[in-house]
């Protein structure tokens, strides 16, 4: 059996286009359910600093907005990119809002969340601005509850550990 990782899935960008996530191999990537009106919303801020230190290193960040917790996420798709540029000036991909738990969550988010699917990890968001690390290769390799703040020592050491290993 051929083991699945990050970069098997499609994805879907807030202009409905199919976006195939193997364009990201090489690159560490920070997935993360975000959304527009939740008290963590400010996030963003951290999330687009560290996206401006070390995208030239290899690193990417993947937002994927969701309504999964208390309707935070009332905005439609392009008024979810209007409000993250004009907000807080994000360049990094922002896709198409999606399910993020529950059966009906996005095959990607079921295939993160799940130890038996990724073979590293454990963890369901419990709430926005969960955020998961890929390697390189596309394994899930670590993840952080949405009370860790994405610039926080410990996922900047994370990150770099990351853009340090080679790339199979």
């Amino acid at each position: 059996m051929i083991e699945q990782s990050v970069h098997d899935f499609i994805v879907k960008d807030y202009l409905n286009e199919e976006i195939i996530l193997n364009d990201y191999q090489g690159k560490v990537l920070m997935i993360v359910n975000t959304a527009t009106a939740c008290g963590y919303t400010p996030q963003y801020a951290k999330l687009q600093k560290i996206y401006d230190a070390y995208r030239e290193k290899g690193f990417e960040i993947l937002a994927f907005p969701s309504n999964d917790f208390g309707e935070q996420e009332p905005l439609n798709d392009k008024g979810i990119i209007h409000f993250c540029k004009n907000e807080y000036g994000i360049t990094f991909p922002i896709f198409a809002k999606i399910k993020v738990r529950g059966k009906n969550a996005h095959p990607l988010y079921q295939y993160l969340a799940n130890k038996s699917k990724n073979g590293k990890i454990q963890s369901r968001p419990l709430w926005n601005f969960h955020k998961y690390l890929i390697d390189k290769n596309g394994k899930v390799r670590d993840y952080f509850i949405t009370l860790t703040n994405p610039n926080s020592n410990k996922v900047i050491k994370r990150i770099e550990e990351l853009l340090n290993e080679k790339f199979a």
